[in-house]
């Protein structure tokens, strides 16, 4: 059976580029018929970080246990949860920095007037913090991965639960 290797750095670029592309469509629409781009506010940046250290904090425990640290609370469902929410941030990350880089191009040919200047800086913020949530999903889903085995396991099949079991 071959092994998934997980989501792909491509897979995020790809769905980065996707949602640039849709995002500045429709953001080239919303200032035509509105003249007006609303401002994203502080707060999805602070989620972004908030959610980005939470994925990394799980991964890292799950890291410990995969690399022998014992825990009685973590299990192969929790270590699967934590890789599946890994995965997640880094789709959402990659698509929320397509998102907001869309709306940088569509405020960046009036970069020279300076009202406008000072609305591209928060998305630009908002494009580097939703850039690290995706680094950060997949940093975790590489600390989640399961080391292959040595030659001499052969006999063993590695359980999460700290203990080998025969075949």
């Amino acid at each position: 059976m071959k092994r998934h290797s997980g989501i792909r750095v491509t897979t995020l670029a790809l769905t980065g580029l996707v949602v640039l592309v849709l995002a500045w469509l429709v953001m080239r629409w919303v200032e035509g018929a509105t003249g007006n781009i609303p401002d994203p506010g502080w707060v999805g940046a602070a989620a972004m970080l908030f959610l980005g250290g939470g994925v990394l904090v799980a991964g890292w425990q799950v890291r410990k246990f995969r690399d022998g640290t014992p825990s009685p609370s973590m299990t192969a469902l929790r270590a699967a949860r934590t890789l599946v929410l890994g995965q997640a941030a880094a789709l959402t990350g990659a698509a929320l920095t397509g998102w907001y880089a869309a709306i940088v191009l569509v405020l960046l040919p009036d970069a020279d007037v300076e009202s406008q200047r000072s609305r591209l800086w928060p998305f630009a913020l908002h494009v580097v913090v939703a850039l690290a949530l995706a680094v950060a999903g997949m940093v975790v889903q590489r600390w989640c991965r399961v080391r292959p085995r040595d030659e001499g396991d052969e006999d063993e099949v590695p359980h999460l639960d700290g203990h080998a079991r025969d075949r």
